[in-house]
């Protein structure tokens, strides 16, 4: 059964689950800035929910893989930059429930919000049904991120792939810096610059941590970095 709110109608059917209880999953739509009833309770236990699924599915998916690679790669599948994705995907901030004030500043769009209101989506399901329904609405979302995982770029960070393989051909080290930091300490938020001088190189990245943006631009340098490479082959 959908619910009869039809403004949650195409959300629940992006989710591939009717709740027989929509105020629990406008509760968990519902950013503080709004007032009382509010999703952050809902997040604590949601992203328990995510962090097992993504565990689970990761154990399955690489019977190989070390604990130290099985946490890296879940580390990269439930931060707030991935999650932030996937509620852009399933078009998240139409939903939400925001005070004035973050819908002046483009609350709707802002990727700890959408991180969070994702994760107490998954508590709603679980407080509607049961863990194991829950369960299935994540690994349906994650089904194909999991899939497509490549154990030999992803089992380390960006930031250790890009340093090992300027270390491999004698080149220095990437500088980050800070571009630009905003926000409130509980929602700062971070445009990072890695800077690869030698090479005249330069990408950046965003993310609600320093760690975060730098992993982003780090990412983006390795793509330069690789085509960079390429290119010069060609020529020889």
């Amino acid at each position: 059964m959908i619910p009869t709110d039809n403004r949650f109608r195409r959300l629940c059917q992006a989710l591939d689950y009717a709740f027989q209880k929509p105020e629990l999953l406008r509760q968990a739509l519902t950013h503080r800035s709004y007032g009382a009833g509010n999703n952050e309770r809902f997040e604590f236990v949601g992203d328990s929910i995510l962090n097992y699924t993504v565990a689970r599915m990761l154990f399955d998916q690489f019977p190989k893989l070390t604990e130290g690679e099985l946490s890296r790669l879940r580390a990269n599948l439930v931060n707030q930059n991935t999650l932030a994705e996937i509620a852009h995907e399933l078009k998240l901030g139409d939903y939400l429930y925001l005070g004035e004030g973050e819908l002046k500043s483009g609350g709707f769009n802002r990727p700890s919000i959408l991180a969070d209101a994702l994760e107490a989506t998954f508590a709603a399901v679980s407080f509607d049904s049961d863990f194991l329904r829950a369960e299935q609405v994540v690994r349906r979302l994650y089904a194909e991120r999991v899939s497509s995982i490549d154990t030999t770029r992803q089992a380390k960070d960006a930031k250790t792939r890009l340093q090992e393989a300027l270390q491999a051909r004698k080149l220095a080290l990437p500088k980050y810096r800070i571009l630009l930091q905003s926000g409130e300490a509980h929602e700062q938020w971070f445009r990072v610059e890695c800077d690869l001088g030698e090479l005249a190189i330069g990408s950046t990245g965003e993310g609600g941590s320093r760690r975060a943006a730098e992993q982003q631009a780090a990412e983006a340098a390795l793509i330069l970095l690789e085509q960079k490479l390429a290119a010069s082959k060609k020529r020889i």
